[in-house]
């Protein structure tokens, strides 16, 4: 990558996602003058009213490109080292970005929650994103740098303590407060309408190792039903980010060389309490259907300031390695999962892709493989995020 205008440029920072990364970095590094930032959308104007609304210095540049232009798009591409791009579902405006990234050599970080378009991309770009130096990193959110990271931590801490890796680790959302963005929703209705069209989507979304191309690993723990963990005596509730966290971390193996293990076993569910009143939450988690309903929040809907900054989640992982040693980590965030907290990490994985980690090569990447190291210590430092031992 040659000599760049811009080190960021947040494509999409009219929209309610988009709006709050571009906060963020105003925020937190307006003053830092040693990085250079821009915003981009469809209407100038509307940026422009977007900025100001923020507080964001006026000097921050605003630039028109639209995802129905691929030239627009591309020229935008070629200014910048990164660009963070909030404009979803991605299977319906998303590829032109990803291309024109692939083609320029520059780094890509979204927060894409949609298997079936991510492999389509991984097949079509990975290898012109190898040849020019992109790194396209997908899932830089709540989905799924909590759990990528997470796992990517407890296995560090296993080998540290045991000089092995766990052979199975669960992930368990132990407590959340907040609301699934509108985005959530219409990437999901996206890929349903997807599948109703094309059955082999089916297949694909029902593999946990969908995003591993040549590689089948061990069979996976079933969490698609309320079970009763009997050695806690929790009640566990299927939780709605399993199907698209479970792959990444099985491509953060598969792309960093099987370090977790060949029969590597993850799953990921919520826990809901014990007794009948836990059983009675798991079964009605189970069975909400909100997300895929007309009430379901619509892209550019969320919830007040108040609302973000109560927000939190806690996230416990249970390892165990072959031998049956035992290790419990967690991951906590401080703001509600599906804003807050993902408008700081997806700013962040971009920093720290443009800063940290440039000796990764390029390539499709998932946020452990990519910079674990690096993101994890940017998270804790600057974006409310703890990993810790238990």
């Amino acid at each position: 990558m040659g000599a760049r205008e811009f080190d960021i440029i947040v494509y999409g920072a009219s929209g309610y996602t988009g709006r709050l990364v571009a906060e963020y970095l105003a925020s937190e590094y307006g003053g830092d003058a040693t990085l250079k930032w821009a915003v981009a959308g469809r209407s100038a104007a509307k940026l422009k009213e977007v900025m100001a609304q923020i507080g964001a210095p006026a000097s921050v540049p605003v630039i028109a490109a639209d995802a129905s232009d691929p030239a627009s798009i591309k020229a935008m591409a070629a200014r910048a080292k990164c660009v963070i791009t909030t404009v979803g579902p991605y299977q319906l405006y998303g590829e032109p970005l990803v291309a024109a990234c692939a083609e320029t050599g520059t780094d890509y970080v979204d927060l894409c929650g949609e298997p079936n378009w991510m492999r389509a991309m991984i097949d079509k770009y990975e290898a012109a994103a190898k040849k020019s130096g992109a790194r396209i990193v997908f899932s830089c959110g709540f989905d799924s740098i909590p759990f990528d990271l997470g796992v990517w931590r407890t296995q560090e801490e296993a080998k540290k303590e045991f000089g092995a890796p766990c052979l199975e680790i669960k992930g368990r959302v132990r407590a959340m407060k907040g609301k699934f963005s509108g985005g959530t929703a219409a990437s999901l209705k996206a890929t349903m309408a997807a599948a109703f069209k094309d059955p082999s989507v089916i297949e694909l979304l029902k593999s946990p190792f969908a995003l591993t191309p040549g590689f089948i690993g061990a069979e996976q723990p079933s969490m698609s039903k309320p079970t009763l963990d009997e050695a806690t005596g929790v009640w566990l509730a299927p939780f709605v980010m399993a199907p698209i966290n479970t792959k990444n971390v099985h491509r953060s193996n598969f792309l960093m060389g099987c370090p977790y293990g060949r029969d590597f076993r993850y799953s990921e569910m919520m826990m809901t309490g014990k007794g009948e009143q836990g059983e009675a939450i798991a079964k009605a988690v189970a069975s909400d259907t909100t997300l895929m309903s007309e009430d379901a929040p619509k892209p550019g809907e969320g919830p007040t300031r108040e609302e973000r900054e109560t927000g939190f989640y806690d996230i416990l992982f249970i390892g165990e390695t072959a031998r049956g040693e035992k290790i419990r980590t967690h991951c906590k965030g401080d703001k509600d999962p599906g804003y807050g907290s993902t408008s700081k990490m997806i700013a962040e994985s971009a920093i720290t892709l443009v800063r940290d980690a440039r000796e990764t090569k390029g390539g499709v990447w998932t946020p452990a493989a990519a910079m674990a190291a690096p993101l994890s210590k940017r998270l804790q430092a600057k974006a409310g995020l703890t990993f810790g031992r238990e």
